[in-house]
């Protein structure tokens, strides 16, 4: 039996495009996770349709869209941002969403195989299986945060509903009050307005001074649920809570993956469909709160600001969001549809994931803020002062809102519930973009081992998410997320709509995809092409380039990052990167030829490129079709044969 060593994994990865692919021909064991009625019996498929759009919309549906999506919104005219959202979904979204799941399912293969297409690119693929890598270990984290919060609301009153015992003189739901006074030898000194209005006496209003303090939420937040250090140099003790949250999370991942969709397919009907039920609760008993419609009309109504459409960082996050919100290019739409049957309708499934995603983001928003205007009435504040981004939304600004409404309880654990099943189905596909990419390099020998496979790769990952559930681990989770899911990604994209549209030929592309959804017009092809050949990469660079010009050191709150912390960023970024490179220039320099035969040997289709079955690949891709033995240059309109 063929040892799969060193040279087996260099196989995989710079492997000479012209080379048969041996793993094809050879014979498979037989896999326990394939179904009889399968039509891939080697890799298997879904179920049934269900399966797969429940997978996708849980994939593209995570935490971004309960918290990113809303604060996006109010903060860029509320209403008014909704114009630039759906234009970038048009034009950006929708087109690179249907490229990659087309890709995938066209040849059933992960995210690296695929680039068989244009082998030069194949450590795009590589790249995405790392970013999938590094996003995972710090995903599952921001799950074990809500798993802590679920346990935690099984107590009435909230422990964050006040300041108790454990929260310190910093903590007060209201900020504290002091008189700047000049003492006798002119030094400055300050009294506590509490002190002077026991004394009948009044501060002149431009002496007075308000200093903030912590509420009751942000406090439980950052001294009971992390344990937070003060600075990222300050690593301390492992927080054990959390650490156990991260156990049990990374234990639900391993069970629903054990068996590969066949079994992360079946719990989707729940995690993809909760989260649904419960923002439809939470909207009905938000809508019924006094104030409730001053946190609306700040979200998306009368305060909309049209005059924000002038602005190019408006366009920039509404591009931005739809890009990371659909999941596009960390390799998991890839290989959800590697898994598809050849001839399903993936244009149709495309549209419907990308629909459901950005009405989901919307419904979510008007669920979030119907609270935080109960929560503003109820502090006489603006909205403004109690709506916060990221984690501040998730973990402080709404548990602070949930522990005002009657049964606190009962909403703040629906609410972490909810939390928990968006975390579980995006960390669903992304755990199967590893175990996708390692099935199909190694075919014969991972075929009746993908369960005890991807326990293995839960445990190493938990292990290496330890670090973030430290006192400093939210610094930690905070960086890989500035680094690892921001430029990389917009490279990754770029590249793979370059990579398809102008290299391997975007009309050969298309005529790929009719194979699949049978022929089209050559009028539903037109907006495809405007935003495949011109469109969308133009939309990429910009977003690029604008995101590296205004690029500004990553803080969490007030607390700067030391400069090593800011280094080893900038590293993990490099080293997912760095494969595009090496991979290009070694399948340069293992073709035979002139430099530019090389270059073209590299820029085309390997000769086992094509749909993964015989019964599939038809005049074009069969033993007599063109692409066994004609070669391809570059075209921006269609691939030319030579």
């Amino acid at each position: 039996m063929r040892k799969y060593g060193w040279n087996n994994i260099t196989g995989l990865i710079f492997k000479n495009p012209t080379a048969p692919d041996e793993e094809r021909n050879a014979p498979k064991r037989p896999d326990p996770h394939v179904g009889s009625g399968d039509e891939n019996a080697d890799r298997g498929n879904w179920s049934n349709k269900r399966e797969y759009l429940l997978s996708m919309i849980g994939y593209a549906v995570g935490l971004g869209n309960v918290w990113r999506f809303p604060y996006l919104t109010y903060k860029h005219g509320g209403g008014a941002f909704l114009i630039p959202y759906f234009i970038m979904l048009s034009i950006a979204g929708l087109p690179l969403f249907f490229m990659e799941s087309s890709f995938g399912q066209f040849c059933s293969q992960g995210p690296i195989n695929v680039w068989k297409a244009v082998p030069i690119l194949q450590g795009v693929g590589i790249t995405m299986m790392l970013v999938s890598t590094f996003v995972s270990i710090y995903y599952n984290v921001i799950i074990a945060y809500s798993i802590y919060y679920l346990f935690a609301s099984f107590q009435s009153p909230l422990p964050w509903s006040d300041c108790s015992g454990w929260s310190g003189m910093d903590c007060n739901v209201t900020a504290r009050e002091y008189c700047n006074m000049t003492a006798y030898n002119e030094s400055l000194i300050a009294v506590n307005m509490s002190a002077m209005a026991d004394g009948n006496q009044s501060c002149p209003e431009e002496l007075l001074v308000t200093v903030p303090l912590q509420s009751p939420s942000e406090r439980y937040w950052d001294m009971v649920a992390l344990q937070r250090s003060s600075s990222m140099d300050e690593t301390g003790p492992v927080v054990w809570h959390l650490a156990l949250c991260l156990l049990l999370g990374w234990i639900l991942i391993a069970a629903a993956l054990f068996k590969g969709i066949k079994s992360s397919g079946k719990v989707v009907y729940f995690t993809a469909t909760f989260p649904y039920a419960v923002l439809l609760i939470l909207l009905i008993r938000g809508v019924t709160l006094e104030g409730a419609r001053d946190g609306i009309e700040y979200y998306i109504g009368s305060q909309s600001n049209l005059s924000k459409l002038a602005e190019a960082e408006v366009w920039k996050d509404a591009a931005t969001q739809i890009f990371f919100s659909l999941s596009i290019a960390w390799g998991g739409l890839t290989a959800l549809a590697s898994y598809n049957k050849f001839h399903n309708n993936c244009y149709k499934d495309s549209i419907i994931v990308c629909i459901t995603n950005c009405s989901t983001s919307i419904f979510a928003g008007f669920a979030i803020f119907s609270i935080l205007g109960h929560m503003a009435h109820v502090y006489q504040r603006p909205v403004s002062e109690v709506a916060q981004a990221g984690f501040g939304l998730a973990f402080i600004a709404y548990p602070d809102a949930l522990s005002k409404l009657p049964i606190s309880p009962l909403w703040s654990i629906l609410f972490f519930f909810m939390l928990i099943t968006l975390g579980l189905d995006s960390q669903f596909a992304g755990i199967e973009v590893i175990t996708t990419c390692l099935q199909d390099a190694y075919p014969k020998f991972l075929k009746a081992k993908r369960g005890p496979i991807t326990v293995l790769i839960c445990v190493v990952l938990f292990l290496l998410g330890l670090p973030c559930v430290t006192g400093a681990g939210i610094y930690w989770v905070n960086l890989i997320d500035t680094f690892c899911a921001g430029w990389i990604l917009l490279v990754a994209g770029l590249l793979e709509v370059v990579g398809l549209s102008c290299i391997y030929g975007g009309n050969r592309f298309i005529k790929d995809i009719e194979m699949m959804i049978g022929s089209k017009g050559a009028l539903f092809w037109i907006w495809w092409r405007a935003c495949w050949f011109f469109i969308t990469p133009v939309v990429l660079l910009v977003i690029l380039c604008w995101s590296l010009y205004t690029f500004t050191a990553p803080t969490y709150g007030s607390v700067e990052y030391p400069q090593w912390g800011i280094a080893l960023g900038w590293c993990m970024t490099a080293f997912c990167l760095v494969w595009i490179p090496i991979v290009a220039v070694w399948k340069c320099v293992k073709a035979t030829g002139s430099p530019w035969q090389r270059l073209k040997s590299a820029c085309s289709p390997t000769e086992d490129w094509g749909p993964y079955l015989e019964k599939h690949k038809g005049e074009r891709y069969g033993q007599d079709g063109m692409n066994a033995t004609d070669v391809y240059v570059i075209s921006n309109k269609c691939s030319t044969r030579l």
